[in-house]
């Protein structure tokens, strides 16, 4: 298969992760004989440093022509602390999601068996959880208008979802249960939120066309909570933007880091694949961020075009990277030199030899990652 694939590795550890999932790539690639083209482009503080747009449209033109798009992290602390800042790096993220209209977002947690102990949650709590979040993407608080008073002491964002938004992303997540526990948890805050509650309307609507799926119902509050108590009683969890991004931010303790999570967003014509977690800008250049959830965003890539073989090759690796210790500081108490670059090494090495599984650990102390 040829793909072209549009690399936009963003901000702070975005560049150091997303260098990892391209070299996962390339191997499943060479080993599998496909042709993947890389192209990047500039997103984020990287390129309002260059450009002065967090979205340049060169960056616009390479994501339209692309099969699929692999995204790094984006931010700076420095706007964080700056609420009168005009430019931000996030907008360029928002942008381009409405622009390609990347509608859902899919953000797998599973806790990993070999990882129960890493998580502060009880092992007897986590173990067996694996969860699926649909995240509305494009509407909500996020792209609702926002005012500020001419005296800068009033300020609105308005949550505002059209019924074909909700329909659109509703119908992915019960197909996805269908082929799961079929259960599906719609997640909002209908008690209090107008919008909230044309969300209960519409997805009851949808769940009819379901029948074989388990239509349940959680305010975000409560969600909130149980997803730490019991999170083994959701399957498929439905919600809309901000409510979604909080959940799948909060569920990274399931599963012992926030390095971990990927997630896919997806469109009609585009579709574009990264780990939930920011840049970081602290860890930048340290070597210590942990770049698993951006190679696993690379095999839900590889899912996305049907190469179900590759991208469970992808898995396996990640496997063992975990059951061997692998892992950056994170997860990592076993050893203390496992860089972002010896794990994506490793990683590659898997996909080039997967039935040699005996880990020289001399040559990954002295800086290889080969597998013997």
């Amino acid at each position: 298969m040829k793909l072209n694939i549009a690399v936009l590795p963003g901000d702070g550890i975005g560049p150091e992760v997303t260098a990892q999932a391209v070299k996962v790539l390339k191997a499943i690639a060479m080993e599998f004989n496909h042709v993947f083209t890389f192209n990047y482009g500039l997103v984020g503080d990287s390129a309002i440093k260059k450009t002065g747009n967090p979205l340049p449209q060169e960056t616009i033109d390479i994501c339209e022509k692309a099969d699929a798009i692999l995204f790094g992290a984006i931010g700076n602390t420095a706007y964080d602390i700056d609420p009168n800042a005009q430019i931000r790096p996030e907008q360029g993220l928002l942008r381009l999601r409405k622009l390609l209209g990347l509608y859902a977002n899919i953000r797998p947690v599973i806790a990993y068996e070999d990882l129960l102990t890493k998580s502060s949650l009880k092992k007897s709590q986590i173990k067996g959880t694996n969860i699926l979040i649909y995240r509305e993407l494009t509407g909500g608080i996020y792209f609702g208008k926002q005012a500020l008073s001419e005296d800068g002491n009033t300020a609105s964002d308005v949550c505002e979802y059209h019924r074909y938004e909700i329909e659109r992303i509703a119908h992915l997540a019960f197909k996805a249960a269908q082929s799961r526990k079929h259960k599906v948890t719609l997640v909002d805050k209908a008690n209090v939120l107008e919008s909230s509650r044309l969300w209960r309307r519409v997805v009851q609507e949808v769940a009819k066309q379901y029948p074989d799926v388990t239509l349940d119902y959680q305010f975000i509050d409560n969600a909130a909570m149980e997803l730490i108590i019991k999170p083994k009683q959701f399957d498929v969890i439905l919600t809309e933007n901000m409510f979604g991004d909080i959940l799948s931010e909060e569920a990274s303790v399931i599963v012992g880091s926030i390095g971990l999570l990927a997630s896919a967003s997806l469109g009609e014509n585009h579709q574009m694949f990264e780990p939930i977690h920011g840049a970081y800008t602290k860890a930048a250049n340290k070597g210590i961020a942990n770049p698993i959830a951006s190679i696993l965003s690379a095999a839900m890539l590889l899912d996305h075009f049907g190469l179900d073989d590759e991208a469970d090759l992808v898995r396996e690796g990640v496997d063992k990277s975990l059951k061997l210790h692998i892992t950056t500081p994170d997860l990592n108490t076993k050893y203390d030199n496992i860089s972002t670059t010896k794990v994506g090494d490793f990683i590659e090495d898997f996909i080039n030899n997967p039935d040699e599984t005996n880990l020289n650990f001399t040559n990954i102390h002295l800086g290889q990652s080969t597998i013997i």
